[in-house]
């Protein structure tokens, strides 16, 4: 196969690539469909020609062309064409159930493999281009989906109108193969630079979305520098690009459907020339042809943007493949050992950094607070990451007991975990909401007590709305501090064996975070505690402190916080 024909099988092959099995074969219900109207659509623009031209009758069946005295003729071309509307209407409902149903089942996959995703496939992954593939990037693969509908129905209604025309008069047929060809190359024409233009415009898309990222606060930076006008250009440049791809497109489509349109002429030209040097060819077998042919005319320009579109849906389907090639993460099962347990890592290295982290000695107990503290990039973030067990280590040594485990079994005993980190953003609507995403089960008075430990209860009280709070209404917009205290209710409401606040408490003032820090430590005399913070008087409430420096993490017990504390 040639690079040309490879190019213009992708599209395809990438389309039927992403449809579920059982989708097959509705969409092979949806053909017959559209076959089965193509088919009464030819009878009824047969069925036509006796009315309007009496004197001339065509060889066909009696079945098709009743009598042609009387009002027979006109009541069964009522009914064909009654019949072909309902036929289409139905094809349509079924298409645009099909392509429904194909957005959200890309939308639903590659969300699916996201949150199954292992954190280190996605490290170089930016959120706008994750936003995008969950969101534009999947209408543009759906425009593609219901172009390549649109191209099975012009091409059974194209099959069955030539077979009729064919069956009608033979000789004018000969001519189809010629223009055929003629189409197939106006079709093609400016494929290589519609498949650049589609790249370009999903990859500007993208560039729009990190544009629009978390608009409020890159909006305080950019006042704050005093650089709107640069922001303004930055915006406009990609919007820019954007308008150039989206006029080229149109232009593309344009250009092509007038090729398309100029090569229908001269084939229609072409029958009538032949049609009057063919001797025994009729006028109402011209007629009929003509008028069979004419209704492929509809479809030349339809045709034409249809290729475009699949086209234009290569590239956002190879965006949505290249995460969906994404493996899983392995399920850990929880692990059969009761709560609580406590587990001692005897060594452990983990990356990033590049040069890693070496950690010994760590003791992990329920009921405990560790303090994980150190410059930032220093590892922190990779470590609470095994140590929640989202991540693999390079080396792994633990025992539980007397009992040596690997790491498998570690992600098993920590699999009902809590993980906080400062710049996580809720998406629930309201307060009850939030808190009950976190526990489903937790009554009114659970969910009032959590609020009142976390120091929630009396701003809440203050609003009519209380627990139905909305989360960014403008009356009632919680602030920072107050949003991480959500957080922290929710952490409570887990009871988790291993919870990570990965700088959950930045937002609060040192009394405050120590305040609900010890909440935290009363509340959950199970759950194993670990704080990453810059902190240091965090250490006054934890048994334990881990500092990292230049590729080590120094362990030390409660006795000997004064001197890690000083260290920090």
């Amino acid at each position: 196969m040639t690079d040309a024909r490879a190019r213009d099988a992708s599209p395809l092959r990438a389309m039927l690539d992403t449809l579920p099995r059982g989708e097959r074969r509705k969409i092979a219900a949806y053909v017959g469909l559209s076959l089965a109207s193509a088919l009464v659509g030819s009878i009824a623009a047969l069925l036509l020609v006796p009315l309007v031209q009496p004197a001339h009758a065509l060889s066909l069946p009696g079945f098709l062309l009743p009598s042609p005295q009387g009002d027979g003729p006109v009541i069964v071309f009522a009914v064909a064409t009654a019949v072909f509307a309902l036929l289409r209407w139905h094809a349509s409902q079924r298409g645009a159930q099909l392509t429904a149903r194909y957005g959200m089942a890309l939308r639903r996959r590659v969300q699916a493999r996201l949150v199954e995703a292992p954190l280190p496939a996605l490290a170089n992954a930016t959120s706008a281009e994750i936003a995008n593939v969950l969101t534009h990037n999947t209408e543009i693969a759906v425009q593609g989906f219901s172009a390549l509908q649109q191209l099975l129905v012009a091409g059974s209604t194209a099959a069955v109108n030539v077979a009729f025309a064919f069956w009608v008069a033979p000789p004018l047929m000969l001519a189809v193969p010629v223009f055929a060809l003629a189409g197939l190359v106006a079709s093609r024409a400016f494929a290589h630079e519609q498949a650049e233009v589609g790249k370009a415009y999903v990859a500007g898309m993208t560039r729009l979305f990190w544009h629009s990222e978390d608009l409020p606060r890159r909006l305080r930076h950019v006042r704050s520098f005093g650089r709107e006008e640069a922001e303004k250009a930055s915006y406009g440049e990609v919007a820019a690009d954007l308008c150039r791809g989206y006029a080229r497109q149109l232009e593309l489509i344009a250009s092509g459907r007038l090729l398309l349109e100029l090569v229908a002429a001269a084939g229609i030209a072409g029958l009538f020339m032949l049609a009057r040097r063919w001797h025994g060819i009729d006028a109402a077998s011209l007629v009929a042809v003509c008028l069979l042919l004419g209704r492929l005319l509809p479809y030349v320009a339809t045709t034409r943007q249809s290729f475009q579109q699949l086209r234009s849906a290569a590239p956002a389907l190879a965006l949505w493949q290249r995460y969906m090639n994404i493996d899983a993460e392995p399920a850990a099962a929880d692990a059969a050992a009761p709560a609580p347990v406590a587990v001692t890592i005897r060594h452990m290295r983990v990356r990033p950094p590049a040069r890693g982290v070496e950690v010994s000695a760590l003791d992990l107990v329920p009921g405990e607070l560790t303090l994980i503290a150190g410059d930032s990039g220093i590892g922190k973030t990779s470590l609470v990451d095994v140590l929640a067990g989202m991540v693999s280590p390079e080396t792994f040594a633990a025992r539980m007991g007397t009992a040596d485990i690997d790491f498998t079994t570690y992600r098993g005993l920590v699999r009902k975990g809590a993980y906080v980190s400062q710049g996580v953003r809720l998406w629930q609507h309201s307060v009850r909401e939030c808190l009950a995403w976190a526990a489903p089960e937790a009554d009114e008075a659970s969910l009032r007590e959590v609020l009142s430990d976390v120091g929630l209860a009396r701003r809440l009280d203050d609003v009519a709305e209380g627990l139905d709070t909305a989360l960014a209404g403008a009356s009632s917009r919680l602030s920072g501090g107050e949003l991480q205290r959500l957080l922290l209710a929710q952490v409570i409401l887990r009871r988790p064996r291993l919870a990570v606040l990965d700088e959950a408490t930045s937002a609060l003032d040192a009394a405050s975070e120590l305040r609900v820090l010890a909440v935290l430590k009363r509340r959950l005399p199970e759950t194993i505690l670990l704080v990453v913070s810059h902190r240091p008087g965090v250490a006054a409430l934890a048994e334990q402190t881990v500092a990292l420096a230049h590729g080590r993490a120094v362990v030390s017990r409660a006795r000997d916080t004064a001197w890690a504390s000083s260290s920090l």
